[in-house]
């Protein structure tokens, strides 16, 4: 087995074990702050969701024409986020939003099964200021971030006390069923953002590959590079060096010197070698005159 084909096998082990190494880190790393990156990005359509809210409630409901035989569901909060979260959506759509509540004035915004458990977990700690984690769905894994919504503005109280105290046109439009006997500070439901797991894995697998293909045309290139350098500093010396100790075996002093220009280490091999060539050269010619 020849030099070059050991340091080639020895190379090929290391970046073998390295690569392997560094994707297992790797990818985890990336998947991490993929689903981080998510949660992130959910917190920011959460914040916006509150944005519109406090601008329904400060500025667009007090501009509507008061009629109490027509209910507005445009100057209800909740149904602006909701509205404004449906457009983003259309840019977004991997994102879904909704405001769940266990009593809800409007029927699209009640809880179901899961998101009746986030509900109920904000309100048995109030001081909770979010929940995420990952649940199985029909089409697969889906990532979601939660955080509890209260009733802090007691104008909002005018609406859910009760139905008697409700505008009649809402009454009217919803039923007096739902949407009643909510209190100040209550967490009456959580605000979610749902993305199916397959949007962070898909970055992350994305950039995994990237990194991955990156890494190994580094390697390939430092491979050729090493190879040409192995050749030119190591093994082509040390074949000429070879060659030459081979004539010299079988008696053939001429043209056995060895090109011994340099400073490193195979030219100080070079330079020890012609030395005792020609000491060979001497001794010889010292026996053919006696």
């Amino acid at each position: 087995m020849g030099l070059r084909l050991k340091f080639n096998l020895v190379l090929l082990v290391v970046f073998v074990v390295g690569l392997g190494v560094t994707g297992y880190v790797s990818y985890e790393l990336l998947h991490r702050n993929a689903r981080e990156e998510v949660l992130r990005n959910a917190g920011v359509m959460m914040e916006a969701s509150l944005s519109m809210r406090s601008y329904t409630v400060g500025q667009v409901r007090p501009n509507l024409a008061s009629d109490p035989d027509k209910f507005l569901p445009q100057s209800v909060p909740a149904f602006g986020a909701t509205e404004i979260m449906t457009l983003l959506r259309k840019k977004y759509p991997d994102y879904a939003y909704k405001e769940a509540a266990l009593n809800p004035t409007n029927p699209r915004n009640r809880a179901v099964e899961w998101e009746t458990d986030i509900v109920n977990a904000f309100r048995a700690d109030p001081a909770r200021p979010e929940i995420s984690g990952m649940r199985e769905t029909p089409t697969g894994r889906s990532l979601y971030l939660a955080r509890p919504f209260q009733i802090k503005d007691p104008a909002c109280l005018s609406c859910h006390t009760t139905p008697e105290m409700a505008p009649a046109a809402m009454v009217k439009i919803y039923g007096s069923a739902n949407g009643f006997g909510w209190k100040l500070n209550e967490v009456i439901g959580a605000q979610i953002v749902s993305v199916p797991m397959d949007l962070p894995i898909r970055n992350a697998n994305k950039a995994f590959v990237t990194f991955m293909s990156s890494l190994a045309v580094v390697f390939a290139v430092l491979f050729v590079i090493l190879n040409i350098m192995l050749t030119a500093m190591i093994v082509q010396p040390i074949t000429q060096l070879s060659e030459a100790a081979e004539r010299i075996s079988k008696g053939r002093l001429e043209g056995a010197e060895f090109n011994d220009k340099g400073t490193d280490e195979v030219s100080q091999l070079g330079q020890a070698f012609n030395r005792m060539r020609r000491s060979l050269e001497k001794a010889i010619s010292l026996i053919d005159k006696g």
